[in-house]
C-alpha cells in the first residue's frame, strides 16, 4: 500500500454541510490568502466556511462581519477564513487537476445575480449573487508565489464567466464575474515553498484547470436553474 506524503496528509480536506453552512477543513494547518472580510488578508488557518444567507438577512445598519463571525462559530468553523453568499450551499461544485506531482482543487459556489463587468460605473447591488471559491495547490508556496496563483485563478474565473456569456446588469456588456465575488487561495506550510506560480508553471496550470471547471461547471448550473442556459 502507497503511503501519503506528508504534503498529501496535511492537504486532505473534509468537507461538512450545517444548516446553510459548508466548510472545508484541512487536516493541518495550510497558509491562506483572499479578501474575505473575516480572517481575510494573508493567515494560517485551518477552514474555510461558506455561510449562506437570505437576501433581507444583510440590509444596513447590519454588520455582516458580525453576522459572518456570529454563524461561523454556529457552523464550529471560528477561525476559519469566512464567505457570505446567498447562493444554496448544497450546490457547491468540486473540482481538480494534476500534472503528475502538482495537484489543485476548486471548491466553488456560483451565484451570478450581481454579474458585472470590471469598470462598470460603482453603485449598489440591484441583486444578491456572487461566486466564491477556495483553490488548494497541494504544493508549499512563497507568498508572492500564492499572490501569482491568485491571479491565475481569478484569470480563469474571468474566462469562464465570459465563455458563459452572462451580461452585466449595469452595462449590459459580457459580465467577468460579480460584484462581490471573493477567491481564498490555499497552500500547506510543509514543504519547500515554490517561488513560481504563472502560466509558464505547472502549479498556475492546475490552479488555472480546476478554476475554470469549477466555475464553467457552477455557471452552466445557475443557467440552467433560470432557463438561460
Amino acid at each position: 500500500m502507497k503511503r501519503a506524503s506528508a504534503v498529501e496528509a496535511a492537504s486532505a480536506v473534509e468537507l461538512s454541510r450545517g444548516e446553510r453552512s459548508l466548510v472545508v477543513r484541512f487536516a493541518e494547518t495550510q497558509r491562506m490568502c483572499s479578501w474575505a472580510i473575516v480572517n481575510g488578508g494573508f493567515t494560517d488557518a485551518q477552514a474555510v466556511g461558506w455561510i449562506e444567507v437570505r437576501d433581507g438577512e444583510l440590509k444596513p445598519p447590519v454588520d455582516a462581519r458580525r453576522v459572518l463571525r456570529a454563524r461561523l462559530a454556529q457552523a464550529g468553523a471560528v477561525g476559519a477564513v469566512g464567505l457570505l453568499t446567498s447562493r444554496d450551499v448544497t450546490t457547491f461544485v468540486d473540482a481538480a487537476s494534476h500534472d503528475r506531482d502538482v495537484r489543485s482543487r476548486c471548491i466553488a459556489t456560483v451565484g451570478l445575480g450581481n454579474a458585472l463587468r470590471a469598470g462598470d460605473p460603482p453603485g449598489p447591488a440591484a441583486r444578491i449573487g456572487t461566486i466564491n471559491l477556495l483553490c488548494h495547490i497541494d504544493v508549499a508556496l512563497t507568498d508572492e508565489a500564492l499572490l501569482e496563483a491568485m491571479s491565475i485563478a481569478t484569470e480563469a474565473r474571468t474566462a469562464s464567466i465570459l465563455d458563459a456569456g452572462v451580461p452585466s446588469l449595469r452595462s449590459g456588456l459580457p459580465a467577468t464575474g460579480t460584484g462581490t465575488d471573493c477567491i481564498v487561495m490555499a497552500t500547506p506550510l510543509a514543504g519547500r515553498r515554490e517561488p513560481y506560480a504563472g502560466k509558464h508553471t505547472r502549479i498556475g496550470h492546475v490552479v488555472a484547470a480546476a478554476v475554470a471547471e469549477a466555475v464553467r461547471r457552477g455557471a452552466a448550473e445557475w443557467k440552467a436553474e433560470r432557463g438561460t442556459a
